[in-house]
């Protein structure tokens, strides 16, 4: 097992979120293996909770002072009741894993009212993986810990796709056309990396346009995909309105997304090389409570930053290239926002191997600032 970068709290109960297959039911039961374990896929436990939540206290003994895990807490949203009652009267501390926020949120939930924490995980990182960490295995087959692990990470990440297809869609009935969710994901595909055209998207699957709005939000809820919104704080041009898409994981995005004999090779490597950088700066913001916003800056004649970084006290752009040569052209995004943005610390992230400097853009290779970006990050002076 990968060691993973959590810094949960000893002493107080905790929500662990993530996607399916981001390792989450094996981390907590190596990192807990005194802790009573409640897996609610187990359909006996299921049945007894769904139907009598009131029974949790039934599973814990008397005064019992170790962790409690719940496993896919969000199959029986009403147990989170029942977890908050036994918080407040014996002190128990929860951990509570789930893959899906949609429930929850339905059910009006209130995350036990700030009686546990909230993390996240995410796919490995390239600190967890240390010297397994391969670049060109990462933009093919991306982070998840079994993409690293099988002898054959293709087709596992095909399977992955078809369970979430089949088990998360199709069983907890988040929508009644399977066939047209399916060729969302593909069209979706399509977009990932880029400014998001809901209706071109509609339009493509054959659905009307609130559909593939929902189709969204629904990838959103299962945390497999983000839409980064544009960043307008004081700005002083006129500014696109509409966010950027991206899937959770390079090899996710992979697996979905169709090639033929039209299609540039680079064109995808330099999309992979995105989100590979997107993932990682998602996992470091979370697992060192670093508190950045991303955003991307576009401005209304399409002069573009891939990321912004909005923090309490720095600003920081990111251009992601994945050439090993600069040129003028490639950094007009980055002047362009520093010139309305004097104050940030702009960053180009490109194939080569020599770190350089052009005015105020310091210049990096890839693979030395995805190693140490949560020191870039949380650096004053970087």
């Amino acid at each position: 097992m990968y060691s993973r970068l959590i810094n949960f709290s000893k002493f107080k109960s905790f929500f662990l979120f993530g996607p399916r297959g981001t390792g989450k039911t094996t981390w907590v039961k190596i990192a807990f293996p005194k802790a009573i374990y409640l897996d609610l896929l187990e359909a006996e436990l299921f049945n007894n909770l769904l139907a009598n939540p009131q029974h949790l206290e039934n599973f814990i003994p008397e005064n019992f002072k170790n962790w409690i895990i719940i496993d896919e807490v969000q199959k029986i949203p009403e147990l989170l009741n029942e977890v908050h009652r036994l918080i407040e009267k014996y002190k128990y501390k929860f951990i509570l894993t789930g893959s899906n926020a949609r429930k929850i949120r339905r059910k009006d939930q209130n995350l036990l009212a700030g009686r546990a924490l909230t993390y996240f995980m995410h796919p490995l990182t390239i600190k967890e993986l240390g010297k397994d960490f391969n670049l060109e295995h990462s933009l093919k087959y991306g982070q998840l810990p079994c993409a690293y692990k099988e002898h054959n990470p293709k087709a596992y990440l095909k399977s992955y796709v078809k369970t979430y297809l089949e088990e998360e869609i199709q069983q907890e009935g988040l929508t009644r056309n399977l066939a047209g969710f399916a060729r969302f994901l593909e069209a979706a595909s399509f977009s990932q990396g880029s400014v998001l055209n809901i209706s071109s998207i509609a339009r493509e699957c054959y659905v009307e346009r609130k559909v593939v709005e929902s189709y969204f939000s629904i990838l959103e809820d299962l945390l497999i995909a983000y839409r980064v919104p544009v960043f307008t704080k004081k700005a002083k041009r006129r500014m696109s309105d509409h966010p950027k898409f991206y899937f959770f994981d390079t090899g996710v995005y992979r697996a979905l997304r169709p090639t033929g004999p039209l299609d540039m090779p680079e064109q995808i490597e330099g999309v992979s090389i995105e989100t590979l950088f997107f993932q990682e700066l998602n996992a470091a913001n979370a697992n060192y409570d670093l508190g950045y916003k991303i955003y991307y800056w576009r401005t209304a004649d399409n002069t573009e930053v891939d990321f912004v970084l909005y923090g309490e006290k720095e600003i920081r752009a990111f251009e992601i290239k994945r050439t090993n040569k600069v040129s003028k052209i490639m950094l007009k995004g980055l002047k362009s926002f520093l010139a309305d943005y004097p104050m940030a610390k702009a960053y180009f992230i490109y194939g080569g191997s020599r770190q350089m400097r052009d005015g105020k853009i310091s210049i990096l290779p890839m693979s030395d600032t995805l190693k140490h970006l949560s020191e870039i990050l949380s650096s004053t002076d970087a």
